[in-house]
This record gives C-alpha cells, sequence and structure tokens, in this order.
C-alpha cells in the first residue's frame, strides 16, 4: 500500500516538531523520526489503527503516539495521513471530509 500525507497533515507534523524543538531539537528530530516509522508500519498492517471516535466509520483511523493522534483514512490502494493532532484538541470533523 502507498502512503500518502496530506499537506494539512505535514504541515500539522511540522508545526509540533517546531514546537518541541524549542525546548530541546533532538527531542523534535526523534519525534518527526519516530512519527515517520509508525506511518510506515501501516502499509503492513493498515488497520492496526482504532476507529476515530467522533466519526465512528472504520475507513479513519488513528494511531496515538505520546500525547498525539495520527489520523488516516483507509482506500483502495492507498492510506492518506490527514492529520495530526494534540490529544486535547477538538478534532474538526471538516478537515479530515475535505
Amino acid at each position: 500500500m502507498k502512503i500518502n500525507w496530506s499537506p494539512l497533515a505535514i504541515d500539522r507534523a511540522s508545526e509540533i516538531a517546531e514546537y518541541i524543538a524549542q525546548d530541546k531539537p533532538s527531542a523534535a528530530e526523534k519525534w518527526i523520526n519516530t512519527v515517520f516509522s509508525k506511518v510506515e508500519h501501516l502499509k503492513s498492517s493498515p488497520e492496526i489503527g482504532r476507529i476515530v471516535p467522533e466519526i465512528r466509520h472504520d475507513r479513519f483511523r488513528e494511531m496515538i503516539y505520546g500525547n498525539y493522534r495520527i489520523i488516516y483514512r483507509l482506500e483502495k490502494t492507498q492510506i492518506s495521513i490527514l492529520t495530526i493532532r494534540h490529544s486535547k484538541q477538538i478534532l474538526p470533523i471538516d478537515e479530515l471530509l475535505a
């Protein structure tokens, strides 16, 4: 399966890494590398993430990494990484359905 990152997901990952880097640049690098590594695991196990509770549709799933939710959509030939959100943030559903 192919992994496709949405522009929003890339922006969110960059924003989070920049925030972490303010205190510890090496932690930001480790965080971003781990996020990409976890996403790569989806190629062999696309249903590893739980169903997003706000949507309750089996195509919309999320993996939890620390305090962050990596939200993705399963499609026939690819996995689309839609966004990354802090677990305390409200998830705007329109971001996922756009």
